[in-house]
């Protein structure tokens, strides 16, 4: 191999080798579905990983894993509903655990929050107000030199932390400008979000997103800047951004939002989020690609526009593909809730799930969800009803924006945007299955008395545009189970499949 081959070129040849080779491959995402903002730490052999949790809780489902691949959910840090969670930092230091994230009210309304565990897999302690409102993002660094403890945040701006890293010292300041971005370039706005910093060598690696997170395929990016002294001043790359989508016909969409992270052997990678062309509804997902240092010291991405074929996976594969276990509804890890945790509302065992029925309608109900990342998929259940209570599946965006089938003793019923639409035919029987399809955005309803013999409803609904760019919320249209009314729903033999 010449030694002048371009990193980028060598990248794919040694791409190319290994497949020839049958070496293991993996194919983004590594996370399908909606798991934005993705950060990262590793802890020996062993790698963390958390996302936004924004209206669903619990929240900050907290991800293990031992190749960067394949991921399961251990723990969660937060049970309570304190806002829209954004973008959160989890980091360890002297033996803690700690995550740091923003809590958004709507209308420009942030805080920013820290949770800490002596371990990952928690528990982990009651959120603490950190009593820093306007900027969002928060980063934890940790200036090597002196031991300080600082928290980097949106805008190019920084607090000093308090020696336990749970209060702050003295007052915001401004230390980073940003890249400016290209005129030409399509954008959402200058967005100088999303700070992540990591100590490679003599340099301290700034890691930002710009461009905003959303719109245009072209929008969101991730840019680098560098200092010897986590004091600046900052150089930015040449050769910005590292991440970016470039034009509308590639497959990912917006990426941006990275976060470094290393193996043992000295490897960089990086774990980013990203928008599926023609399936905006799914969120934004986690993908990983690996990142190299240049000649002169900077960070480059060589995978490139190449990042949805398979590449050679970082590590031997140590674990089993993940396996969900959806019908056991483990609240907190699959299974979360919109905007309300109850654990008092709930009874699980074996695969049936008992939920107190609540509000008038699905959106009032505070809906139990899960994630996925599927083109095509279906679910099922058996439903028993109280005789006040309506028990159902849904596709869930937000509390305006919903569409799903429902059963009660009263009747069969289904909703579109959010607005019931028709009323089946009364009927005596105790329990009934229901199910519904999405499959590539048409969305189609069963129904059937003994869970074999199904009868498909006579509508279907188009849900392609329940997706941030339309709705706002930054959430993704999420499958579940809901159940409203008075007295309790009974859900069992849940079943889900997936297919493209």
């Amino acid at each position: 191999m010449p030694k002048q081959l371009p990193n980028a070129l060598l990248w794919l040849f040694m791409l190319l080798v290994s497949t020839a080779s049958h070496a293991t491959t993996f194919t983004n995402p590594i996370l399908g579905g909606d798991y934005p903002d993705p950060t990262i730490v590793r802890d020996g052999e062993d790698y963390y990983m958390t996302h936004s949790a924004f209206n669903y809780v619990p929240g900050l489902t907290v991800f293990h894993s031992r190749d960067l691949v394949n991921w399961e959910p251990v723990s969660f840090a937060l049970s309570e509903h304190l806002g829209s969670v954004w973008a959160p930092d989890i980091c360890k230091h002297d033996g803690r655990f700690y995550i740091y994230f923003t809590v958004s009210q709507g209308n420009d309304d942030f805080s920013n929050y820290v949770v800490y565990a002596d371990s990952p897999e928690g528990p982990w302690s009651q959120p603490i107000d950190l009593q820093v409102g306007r900027w969002i993002d928060p980063c934890h660094v940790v200036d090597e030199e002196t031991g300080k403890r600082w928290l980097f945040l949106s805008g190019g701006h920084r607090i000093r932390l308090a020696e336990d890293g749970l209060s702050t010292i003295g007052e915001l300041e401004k230390v980073y400008n940003g890249w400016p971005i290209p005129q030409d370039w399509t954008v959402e706005g200058f967005a100088l979000e999303g700070p992540k910093m990591k100590k490679i060598g003599e340099y301290y690696y700034l890691l930002n997103a710009q461009g905003g997170t959303a719109g245009p395929a072209t929008t969101h990016m991730t840019i680098v800047a560098r200092s010897k002294s986590v004091d600046g001043p900052w150089e930015n790359a040449p050769n910005n951004p590292l991440l970016h989508t470039y034009d509308a016909s590639e497959h990912w969409w917006s990426k941006g939002h990275g976060s470094l992270i290393d193996t043992p052997d000295g490897r960089w990678w990086i774990v980013y989020h990203a928008y599926e062309k023609g399936f905006l509804t799914l969120g934004r997902q986690t993908l990983l690609e690996p990142v190299q240092l240049t000649a002169d010291g900077w960070l480059e991405a060589p995978t490139g526009k190449q990042v949805n074929q398979p590449l050679p996976t970082p590590f031997e594969q140590t674990d089993e593909p993940p396996h969900r276990p959806l019908n056991r509804f483990r609240v907190g890890m699959e299974w979360k809730f919109y905007q309300q945790y109850e654990p008092a509302r709930f009874r699980t065992g074996a695969d049936t799930l008992c939920l107190r029925a609540q509000g008038d309608n699905p959106a009032h109900s505070s809906p139990i969800l899960f994630v996925t990342g599927a083109h095509c998929y279906e679910m099922s259940v058996k439903i028993e009803c109280d005789p006040d209570a309506v028990g159902g599946l849904i596709l869930y965006y937000n509390d305006r924006f919903y569409l799903g089938t429902g059963y009660g003793r009263q009747g069969k019923y289904r909703w579109r945007r959010g607005k019931q639409r028709n009323t089946g035919k009364p009927d005596t029987s105790k329990a009934i299955w229901l199910k519904l399809r999405n499959e590539h955005h048409v969305v189609t309803g069963y129904y059937s008395y003994d869970g074999q013999h199904w009868t498909k409803e006579q509508w279907g609904m188009e849900a392609s545009g329940y997706h941030h760019n339309m709705l706002d919320d930054f959430q993704s249209l999420l499958p579940g189970l809901f159940a409203y009314g008075e007295g309790e729903v009974r859900f069992t033999e849940f079943s889900y499949r997936e297919w493209e």
